[in-house]
C-alpha cells in the first residue's frame, strides 16, 4: 500500500512538473516575441500553436478530473471528425503526405487512436473496453479509407504499442524509449538536411521524402548556421528560401518542425522545443493515472513528434490543440474512485 508520505512526495513532484510547464509553455510564447524584435515577422503563428497546447492541456486536465473514460472516448471521435474533414476545413494547397493536410490527418489519427485506447485502459467495464479497442482499430481502418498511409500506420503502432503497455509495471524505461525515438527521427531528418548520411541509405530515403522537401530542409539548415542564435524570425523562411518560392504551390515553410524552429528562432528555438517535448513525457512519467494510460499517450504524442519532424502538422491549431488536450487527459488525477494508481517508476 502506498504511505501517506508517498503520496505527499508524488504531489510535490506533480506541483514541479506543473510549474515547469507553465515556464516552458511561457518561454515558449515569449521567445518568437524577441526573435521578431526589429525584424518584419510574424510570431502569431507559434502564438497561436502555443496557446492551443496550453488550452488544449487545461482541458484536458479537467474533463480527465471529471470524465476519466468519456472525455478521451468523445476526444477520439473528435479527433477522427477532424481528420476526415480536414481538407474542407483547411483551405489552402494540398501536399504529398506527410506535408500540408496530409500530415495533419495522419497526426489527428494517431492522437484520436490514443485517445481511444486511453478509454479503453480507464474503463474497469470489459465490453466497453473491447468496444474502445474496437473503435481504436476503426481509426487505423479509417485513416487507409481515406488514403492516409502515414495515418494508418501511425494509429497501428499506437494500438500496438498501447496493447503491450498493458504488461509494463515501471513506465521510466518506456518513456526512455520513446524519447529517444523522437531523438533518432528529429536527428536523421538533420542529416538529411545535412546531406551526411551514406549513399545507399540516402537514396533509399530520397524517394518517400521527395526531392523538394530535402531541398526545403537544406534551405533551412542554411539559414540556422548562418543565424544560430536567434534565426530569421518566425514566418520569414518563405521569403528567404530559394526552394519555397520554387514551388508550385509554396506555403512558406520547411515541412520540418525542428528545422523551422532552428531558421526562424534560432539554436533557442529548437531547445525550447525539445524541453517542451521533455516536459511533456516527464508530466506522464509523473502521472497519477495508470502506466498503460501513461504510456499509450506517450506512444500517441511520440507520433506526432515523429510526424512534425518530418511535416507540416504543428501548423494546424487542431492538432497542437488535441496534443495539449490528449496530455491533459493523460495526466489528470481523476474524482471517480478506483481509477487512479500511483505512478511507476
Amino acid at each position: 500500500m502506498t504511505s501517506a508520505a508517498d503520496r505527499d512526495t508524488d504531489d510535490d513532484r506533480r506541483n514541479v512538473s506543473d510549474v515547469v510547464g507553465v515556464l516552458v509553455l511561457g518561454a515558449c510564447a515569449a521567445w518568437p516575441l524577441i526573435s521578431a524584435a526589429g525584424r518584419d515577422a510574424r510570431p502569431e503563428g507559434v502564438l497561436l500553436a502555443v496557446l492551443a497546447v496550453a488550452a488544449g492541456y487545461a482541458a484536458g486536465r479537467m474533463s480527465g478530473a471529471l470524465l476519466p473514460v468519456a472525455a478521451p472516448g468523445v476526444g477520439a471521435l473528435a479527433g477522427l471528425a477532424f481528420a476526415v474533414a480536414m481538407p474542407r476545413l483547411a483551405p489552402g494547397p494540398q501536399f504529398a503526405t506527410p506535408l500540408g493536410h496530409a500530415g495533419a490527418v495522419a497526426a489527428l489519427l494517431a492522437l484520436a487512436t490514443g485517445g481511444a485506447c486511453c478509454a479503453a485502459w480507464a474503463t474497469p467495464v470489459p465490453a466497453l473496453r473491447l468496444g474502445l479497442r474496437m473503435l481504436a482499430a476503426g481509426i487505423a481502418v479509417a485513416g487507409a479509407a481515406v488514403g492516409s498511409a502515414a495515418g494508418c500506420a501511425a494509429s497501428a503502432v499506437v494500438l500496438l504499442c498501447s496493447l503491450a503497455a498493458g504488461r509494463m509495471r515501471r513506465r521510466g524505461p518506456a518513456v526512455g524509449g520513446l524519447a529517444l525515438v523522437a531523438a533518432l527521427a528529429t536527428g536523421t531528418v538533420w542529416a538529411v538536411a545535412a546531406d551526411v548520411l551514406p549513399a545507399g541509405l540516402a537514396d533509399a530515403l530520397g524517394g518517400p521524402l521527395t526531392e523538394h522537401r530535402v531541398l526545403l530542409w537544406r534551405d533551412a539548415l542554411r539559414l540556422a548556421r548562418r543565424h544560430t542564435a536567434e534565426g530569421v524570425g518566425p514566418g520569414r523562411f518563405g521569403e528567404l528560401s530559394g526552394s519555397a518560392s520554387e514551388a508550385l504551390l509554396p506555403d512558406g515553410k520547411p515541412h520540418s518542425a525542428p528545422l523551422q524552429l532552428a531558421a526562424e528562432q534560432g539554436l533557442v528555438g529548437v531547445l525550447l522545443l525539445a524541453t517542451a517535448f521533455c516536459w511533456i513525457l516527464y508530466a506522464l512519467w509523473r502521472s497519477p493515472r495508470s502506466t498503460p494510460v501513461t504510456l499509450t499517450a506517450g506512444a500517441a504524442l511520440t507520433a506526432l513528434a515523429v510526424i512534425a519532424s518530418v511535416g507540416n502538422a504543428l501548423s494546424f491549431t487542431t492538432v497542437s490543440a488535441g496534443a495539449g488536450l490528449l496530455a491533459g487527459l493523460a495526466t489528470a488525477r481523476p474524482w471517480v474512485t478506483g481509477t487512479t494508481a500511483m505512478p511507476g517508476g
